[in-house]
C-alpha cells in the first residue's frame, strides 16, 4: 500500500526524490532511535546553546587585552565581573536543566512519539516554514514577556531570576532564567511549529536559528553581522535587548521591532 509522501510513478515504483534536503533529512530518519529518545530534546538544547555561547566566553576572556573587542562591547563591563557571571550562569542553567527541563521534555517526547516523513521539505518550504516560525514565536514571545512585567505575581514567581542577575547580560544569560520561565519558552517555541504544522526538518532548524538568535539578544555586542545590522527596517538585536535589561521594561519583543512600536513599548 502507498504511504502518505511517497512519490510513486505509473508503474507502482518509487521515483528518485530530488529534493536538495533529502540526503540529510534521510540522514536524520537512519538515526531515527536517537531523535526519538525521551532525552533528545532537553539534552541537545542544553549542548546546543553551551555550544553557540562559547565563541562569546572567548570574547568576553580575549576582551581584557584586545581592544578591538572592547569596542564591539555595548556596556562596559570587568573581565573578572564577567567571568564570575559566566560561572554562576552555568551552575543555575544546570541545575535547572538537571532537575526540570530534561524531565519534562522526555516526558513530553514520550507522549509526543514524533513520526518521521519519508521526504524532506523543499528548500523553500523549508525557509518559509523557518520564517513564519520565527514570527509566530516572536509575537507569542511579546505577549507573554509583557504580561511577565506587568503582573506583579508572574514578575516575581516567573521572570525576576533573569532580570535579577543580568543588568548588564552575558550570552549564557539566554537561558539562566527561572525553571518556570524556561518551560514557558521552550512551549512557545514547540508551539509555534506545531502550530504551523512543520515537518521535522523544518522545525529542527527553526529551533537551531531560534537559539542563536537568543544567545546574539544577550551576547552583550553589537555584531556586524547581527540581525539589526542585516535587516535594521525590522531586527532589533542586542543593542535593543539590553535596553530591556538597562530599564527593566519595554522593548519586549525578542527579535523584532513592530510589536513594541505598535504597542508602544519601544524605548530607544
Amino acid at each position: 500500500m502507498q504511504s502518505i509522501g511517497d512519490d510513486v510513478g505509473v508503474v507502482g515504483v518509487r521515483e528518485p526524490d530530488t529534493r536538495a534536503l533529502q540526503p540529510l533529512w534521510d540522514f536524520m530518519r537512519g538515526h531515527g532511535d536517537l531523535l526519538a529518545s525521551p532525552l533528545a530534546p532537553g539534552l541537545s538544547a542544553l549542548l546546543v546553546h553551551l555550544f553557540l555561547c562559547a565563541p562569546f566566553l572567548v570574547l568576553d576572556a580575549l576582551g581584557c587585552v584586545c581592544s578591538r573587542i572592547r569596542l564591539h562591547k555595548i556596556s562596559e563591563n570587568t573581565v573578572p565581573r564577567v567571568l564570575r557571571q559566566w560561572s554562576e550562569s552555568f551552575g543555575r542553567i544546570l541545575v535547572n536543566y538537571a532537575l526540570v527541563v530534561i524531565p519534562f521534555t522526555a516526558v513530553l517526547q514520550y507522549l509526543r512519539r514524533p513520526k518521521l516523513p519519508v521526504l524532506a521539505p523543499t528548500f523553500w518550504q523549508l525557509c518559509a516554514g523557518v520564517v513564519l516560525c520565527v514570527f509566530v514565536f516572536d509575537m507569542l514571545f511579546y505577549t507573554w514577556h509583557y504580561a511577565m512585567h506587568r503582573s506583579r505575581w508572574l514578575y516575581h514567581h516567573v521572570h525576576q531570576t533573569h532580570h535579577k542577575h543580568h543588568r548588564v547580560p552575558i550570552a549564557l544569560a539566554a537561558q539562566d532564567a527561572s525553571a518556570m520561565e524556561l518551560l514557558s519558552l521552550l512551549l512557545l517555541a514547540l508551539g509555534s511549529s506545531w502550530l504551523l504544522g512543520c515537518h521535522p526538518l523544518t522545525e529542527t532548524t527553526f529551533h537551531l536559528l531560534n537559539s542563536w538568535l537568543a544567545v546574539e539578544d544577550h551576547c552583550g555586542y553589537n555584531l556586524p553581522w547581527g540581525l539589526h545590522r542585516l535587516m535594521p527596517w525590522l531586527g532589533a538585536g542586542a543593542p535593543h535587548h539590553q535596553l530591556h535589561h538597562r530599564h527593566q521594561k519595554g522593548n519586549y519583543a525578542p527579535y523584532f521591532t513592530h510589536w513594541d512600536r505598535l504597542w508602544g513599548t519601544d524605548i530607544a
